[in-house]
């Protein structure tokens, strides 16, 4: 048990974070990841307060840890006045339920608390209907033995969206509302697939990454705009398409919602009309928060991610971003001896600063390089590069 973690102020939900070592797993990586997790439940409002760690070879049917453990955090929720218990892996709806009935505390699982983020960010109708029925495909489920515990409650994390409101709702209304959803996801893919048709021939470069690499600070850079910034997870869910123009080169740059390690299956699938930018895309444009301990990793769950969308394939330029903050020699060691693109042979790399500028030329250099090549390949009878090439000879 690790008590790291500051006393919160009143008022703020005080939250405990509970992460298991599998098999022949590394505490380290446990541990990695419960930072992670006290992240997610920092931009959501709460404050950890404290993290157990168990060792098992599999999660406990029941209550997913042991009994021992279980007890434990019991004890500990009582004496501290921790509010909700967060658990790093997906819960399924009897561990839920037994658990909430031992520690007699709000719990939630890593699931819960990104879709509780994602409630809290949608600001557009489709990003709303597209975390509206993630939750209720997540809710679903895990109807049964939940209401009574919730009807206890008064708002908070994990309680967004469909919530308090729903508690007299059964599954058939449910299921109602989800074929609602999907239809109206359905009419507006038609009509984002219309726009991608009507932008014209211009190249379609996509920035994708672990979120809070740096995506959208290195698009207001590239294309002299002003979307949303913030040292937080999932600051940008909606896409967002700016026109860039390097010596006279015209492209389209598009910002998508950042990856996660665990990202929730159901995001994904309802997040399909955003990430087809992404499977659209002529060139991706991969930021990596280099100054990340972890930054290997989170390289690993992109390409994960891509496959599991379609773009695996694409041709990508790999941009490692915050090099101004990278603090001890070592790490330019680390950097050197990083492979330019794992599982991507011949593409290229850079080392970047978004918010110091730093290499940001040579990177609309190389953009501006591969964007033309990927032009005349596919608009071989376009006379616009031609006239471009007269104009900068």
């Amino acid at each position: 048990m690790n008590n790291k973690y500051f006393r919160t102020s009143p008022g703020q939900e005080r939250a405990a974070l509970v992460g298991l070592v599998l098999n022949q797993n590394k505490k380290a990586d446990t541990e990695t990841h419960l930072e992670e997790l006290a992240f997610l439940a920092e931009t959501a409002g709460a404050k950890p307060v404290t993290n157990f760690i168990q060792r098992l070879f599999k999660p406990n049917p029941s209550t997913f840890v042991g009994s021992g453990m279980l007890e434990k955090i019991k004890n500990y929720v009582q004496e501290n006045g921790v509010d909700t218990v967060i658990f790093d892996d997906e819960l399924s709806p009897s561990q839920l339920r037994n658990i909430e009935r031992e520690l007699n505390r709000k719990v939630l699982d890593r699931t819960n608390l990104i879709l509780d983020i994602f409630a809290s960010r949608a600001r557009t109708a489709h990003a709303r209907i597209q975390v509206e029925l993630a939750q209720y495909e997540y809710l679903l489920p895990r109807l049964a033995g939940r209401w009574p515990h919730l009807e206890r409650q008064r708002g908070g994390i994990g309680l967004r969206g469909p919530g308090e409101a729903e508690i007299e709702t059964d599954r058939r209304v449910i299921r109602d509302k989800i074929a609602r959803l999907k239809k109206q996801l359905i009419r507006i893919d038609r009509q984002k697939s219309t726009q991608r048709m009507h932008r014209g021939k211009l190249v379609r470069v996509a920035l994708v990454g672990y979120t809070n690499a740096g995506k959208s600070t290195l698009l207001n850079l590239l294309s002299k705009s002003s979307v949303l910034t913030e040292n937080k997870l999932f600051a940008t869910l909606d896409t967002t398409v700016r026109r860039v123009v390097v010596k006279n080169l015209p492209f389209l740059l598009a910002d998508t919602v950042g990856f996660i390690h665990k990202l929730p299956h159901c995001l994904v699938e309802s997040f399909k009309a955003t990430l087809d930018e992404v499977r659209e895309a002529d060139l991706l444009l991969h930021v990596i928060d280099v100054s990340h301990p972890n930054f290997e990793e989170q390289i690993a769950v992109v390409h994960a991610t891509l496959k599991e969308i379609g773009a695996k394939n694409k041709p990508l330029f790999t941009v490692f971003n915050k090099v101004d903050i990278l603090t001890e020699r070592s790490a330019y060691h680390v950097i050197a001896s990083t492979p330019r693109n794992p599982g991507s042979e011949g593409n290229t790399s850079l080392y970047v600063s978004a918010t110091e500028k730093i290499n940001i030329d040579i990177l609309r250099e190389k953009l501006y390089e591969q964007v033309k090549e990927i032009h005349i390949t596919r608009y071989p009878y376009n006379d616009f590069l031609y006239n471009l090439d007269d104009c900068n000879s």
